[in-house]
């Protein structure tokens, strides 16, 4: 393989996430090992190599081996002219991890248990990872063949934190069009490049240095805003490349992706808030109820501002009002009563 240029390191400002003072860490994390207790088994056996690859790619498994395989078919095909390193957190297990043996036998499977939330299995990735880049997907995400490359060369230009867009690849049913537009309008492309104040969660690279730096807040369960909230307070900077796009390839049954709407939304909410007074949770609650027509407004001009999604935003809307109306009832729920299992059950 031809080794790329090396990412030269960009100074920082030292985040108060750092020093320990206000973070938060779960006690109880997933451990890496499988029935046997091995520790960091990978697919084809231990991973021996020498050779610290260029990027590391975290795909949390949680959704089993039907979107997983063509997610890992893709990252094969980006791999041709740089090292890559996979690491596949799996909480599904089964014959889930030897299928990956047998079909994938160069990457990384991290044991999880049953019902790990997505973002434990991200950090117990992120602690494995031996790039110098770290990139995240979802196991239900196709890359491009030049996907690697280009993270790659983004963060070799100085940059720290690049994210890119997300296009829709379940283009045949109605209700998966609408479940993408609901989750994805403000990430449609085109997008404005340069600095942002999001970047999606599932098409993003980090300085392995930034992570090690943030170590306390990747471990604290909470989902990327959480971690990009800390990153801009500390003036580190999201930077889009519009250019760097992934398809997202998810098919649901319409009260499948209710739930989801409903069980995110709750996850949110409460972590959220977790530290908010009972007087803030209910005012939070009491705002939210506002929240159906305010989201279907703001995705809907999103939307139709890109002519091409016009004729399927029409005959998603009947959807995304029912999508909308799961979304600001998992936020009321959460704000008021908690987590509960939510965070587990988010797919």
């Amino acid at each position: 393989m031809i080794r790329p240029t090396a990412i030269a390191p960009m100074p920082s400002p030292q985040p108060a996430h750092a020093r320990g003072d206000q973070a938060v860490i779960r006690p109880s994390r997933p451990a890496l090992s499988d029935a046997s207790g091995a520790t960091l088994r990978s697919a084809g056996g231990l991973v021996a190599s020498p050779v610290r690859p260029a990027l590391s790619v975290v795909v949390p498994s949680v959704n089993g081996w039907q979107d997983l395989c063509g997610c890992l078919e893709a990252l094969e095909t980006t791999a041709k002219d740089l090292e890559l390193e996979v690491l596949i957190a799996d909480r599904c297990g089964g014959e889930l991890p030897s299928r990956i043996a047998a079909r994938f036998p160069g990457m990384r499977v991290l044991h999880a248990a049953p019902g790990t939330p997505i973002p434990d299995l991200r950090s117990m990735a992120f602690d494995a990872a031996r790039g110098d880049a770290v990139a995240v997907i979802e196991d239900h995400v196709l890359v491009p063949p030049d996907w690697a490359r280009r993270l790659v060369d983004a963060l070799g230009h100085g940059e720290e934190i690049v994210g890119g867009a997300v296009a829709n690849a379940a283009t045949e049913r109605t209700v998966d069009w609408a479940a993408f537009l609901c989750e994805y309008s403000h990430l449609l492309p085109p997008l404005p490049p340069g600095s942002a104040k999001t970047l999606a969660g599932n098409n993003i690279v980090y300085r392995r240095s930034v992570l090690e730096r943030y170590r306390a807040v990747t471990r604290a369960g909470r989902w990327e805003d959480h971690l990009h909230d800390a990153l801009r307070r500390d003036g580190l900077s999201l930077v889009c490349h519009p250019e760097i796009q992934v398809a997202h390839k998810k098919h649901y049954a319409v009260w499948e992706y209710v739930d989801q709407r409903f069980l995110y939304a709750r996850s949110f909410a409460a972590t959220r808030l977790e530290d908010r007074s009972r007087v803030a949770r209910v005012g939070y609650a009491v705002a939210a109820l506002a929240l159906p027509p305010l989201l279907l407004v703001r995705i809907v001009a999103r939307v139709g501002a890109r002519r091409r999604y016009r004729r399927v935003l029409v005959k998603s809307l009947p959807l995304l009002a029912l999508f909308v109306l799961a979304w600001a009832a998992g936020e009321v729920v959460g704000a008021l009563a908690g987590p509960g299992d939510s965070l587990s059950r988010v797919s």
